[in-house]
């Protein structure tokens, strides 16, 4: 499929376009239809054979050319135009936290940095903090966000890793000498970024999956081809690596290659207590090698006096202890959630209707969707004036009486101003279903400041949850350094619901952040952050992050039925 090559291009142009210091709304354009490739289940060559181009949000006429001239030829004329106009080293400039693309062209222009090596050597040697507009705290914030970007090299966010995952399985699911198979590592774990991409299989015939497994049309390489491992490199550069054992032996190498390595020490020990021995092959006596158990993971816990621990958490956080005591919390699914509370429409940044919100949302089954555009103060999400809220109210309104079964639930994401101060009167607030505060601007202020700024948004009283509270988007800009204790400890005593926001590139609070506010008895809300119909799907990196966290069912308020969530919200 080329939906990700397409993508791809289509985010280099939207990068390329911003250097040049086109207006927002282009380069907007280019990157929302980046996404919705992205994530489509349906490959981008059959929809452009269709002509069906224009069918999709957010296309126009003008896309719809390119995509179809990128998609016809692997080229396209007006991306090789602009490549020649800006050196692309200065691309991977963008990526870097506290850089934007009029700080990376002032780089350019005035220091004659094309890369992100150059820049290194510039702001250890002191020369960018001469800047206009830099400064000596810019030129050490840009040090620390090249770490940033070193840290995360090599690794991919879950929803990329996942969506190969999911075509590379459904492709051998097409091998007749596989007799089980399953994704494993820490995509299996639902990892935030995966390095690698592990799948097992069990077979008696291994060298014939490996020839299957190698013809995948996504392969870019072959790294090594065995009978046991072969490795190979996808055209998005993602390691994904083969493992086939015997069918007897599946359950525990399934349990050894989900990891995580500290899981599995932790379960070797236990093992060698009892007078066992653990590895990949089963589960043995110590003494005489004999093979005891091995076909399935649940038969290899059982034996060692354990419940049987979910993927998600393996990471030797106290979940061995938990299963000995028969304390293992009861996991949140994907199928308890009944609606989104962070959904943007086309009243702020987002692309669709409220009332294409609803009929797909209907679709995947949901009771009530919340929409929570933008607040008055952020100008370029086209941010919501009292006047306009008033009239989205109204919209509102009139789509509830079209449904008898369904609600739309009317609120808002507002802005948490540098004093602490909400972006709405409280006359405005009270207008709303819900209210969700976070952070859009002014990031650059002290760990105390910044947990200040957030804890005074608390207190105002119509506050229904905090919005993606440490701000982080991964590899790119770090999180607040927040007294995330104080901050947990304000929602609970507020009783503010705190956001896992599903969005991949934030996924926050993150998973550790999520267990320690369960400890505190905070609750949660899951929500997408949805600017398209796609990136609804998101809803399943939220519930894995929250499923990491230890969550269960009652901690989170959108797996509550309407009226349940109408009693909680005094509605």
């Amino acid at each position: 499929m080329k939906n990700q090559f397409i993508a791809d291009v289509l985010y280099q142009i939207a990068d390329l376009l911003d250097l040049k210091g086109e207006v927002f709304f282009k380069t907007r354009a280019y990157r929302m239809a980046a996404q919705t490739i992205e994530i489509m289940d349906e490959n981008i060559e059959d929809v452009v054979k269709k002509g069906k181009l224009r069918e999709i949000s957010g296309i126009g006429e003008a896309l719809s050319k390119k995509i179809t001239e990128l998609v016809e030829t692997g080229e396209l004329k007006y991306f090789d135009r602009l490549k020649k106009e800006i050196p692309t080293g200065l691309l991977g400039m963008l990526d870097i936290s506290g850089l934007g693309p009029k700080k990376v062209a002032a780089l350019y222009q005035k220091l004659g940095i094309k890369t992100i090596e150059d820049l290194q050597k510039a702001c250890i040697d002191g020369k960018v903090r001469n800047l206009e507009g830099f400064g000596e705290i810019t030129e050490r914030n840009i040090l620390r966000g090249i770490q940033l970007k070193e840290k995360i090299s090599g690794r991919m966010l879950i929803n990329v890793a996942f969506e190969d995952g999911e075509k590379y399985i459904e492709y051998l699911h097409g091998c007749k000498e596989i007799i089980r198979l399953s994704i494993a590592g820490s995509l299996r774990r639902w990892k935030e970024t995966i390095g690698d991409l592990d799948i097992l299989a069990s077979s008696d015939k291994p060298d014939e999956v490996m020839e299957y497994f190698v013809k995948y049309n996504d392969v870019q390489r072959v790294l090594l081809k065995g009978s046991t491992k072969t490795s190979v490199v996808l055209n998005d550069n993602l390691q994904v690596d083969l493992r086939v054992v015997e069918d007897k032996s599946y359950g525990a190498a399934l349990q050894y290659f989900t990891g995580s390595k500290e899981h599995n020490v932790k379960m070797r020990g236990i093992a060698i207590k009892q007078g066992f021995k653990l590895n990949e092959y089963g589960l043995f006596d110590k003494e005489t090698e004999k093979f005891i158990v091995g076909k399935n993971e649940e038969e290899i816990y059982k034996k060692l006096g354990l419940l049987f621990i979910e993927p998600e958490l393996r990471e030797n956080r106290g979940e061995i202890e938990a299963s000995g005591k028969n304390m293992l919390p009861n996991l949140v699914k994907f199928e308890n959630i009944k609606g989104d509370f962070h959904i943007h429409s086309n009243w702020s940044d987002g692309f669709e209707t409220i009332e294409n919100l609803v009929n797909h949302t209907r679709k995947i089954g949901y009771e009530y969707i919340g929409i929570a555009d933008h607040s008055q103060s952020l100008h370029v999400a086209h941010g919501l004036s009292e006047e306009r809220v008033i009239e989205k109210i109204k919209e509102i309104e009139k789509i509830n009486k079209k449904f008898s079964n369904f609600k739309v639930l009317c609120g808002t994401e507002c802005d948490i101003k540098s004093d602490g101060s909400l972006d709405y009167s409280n006359k405005v607030l009270k207008m709303f279903d819900f209210v969700g505060i976070g952070i859009h601007m002014n990031f650059k202020m002290s760990p105390k400041d910044i947990t200040n700024r957030i804890l005074s948004g608390m207190e105002n009283e119509n506050v229904t949850f905090l919005a993606h509270p440490t701000c982080r988007l991964i590899g790119r800009r770090e999180p607040f350094e927040l007294n995330v204790d104080k901050i947990i400890e304000k929602a609970v005593e507020k009783d503010i619901f705190l956001e896992i926001n599903a969005f991949p590139d934030r996924l926050d609070l993150n998973d550790l952040n999520v267990k320690l506010a369960k400890e505190k008895k905070a609750k949660f809300i899951i929500g997408t952050d949805s600017h398209n119909l796609n990136h609804l799907g998101f809803m399943q990196f939220g519930v894995a992050t929250a499923r990491r966290g230890w969550l269960e069912k009652k901690d989170i308020l959108n797996t509550y039925t309407y009226k349940e969530v109408e009693k909680k919200l005094g509605l």
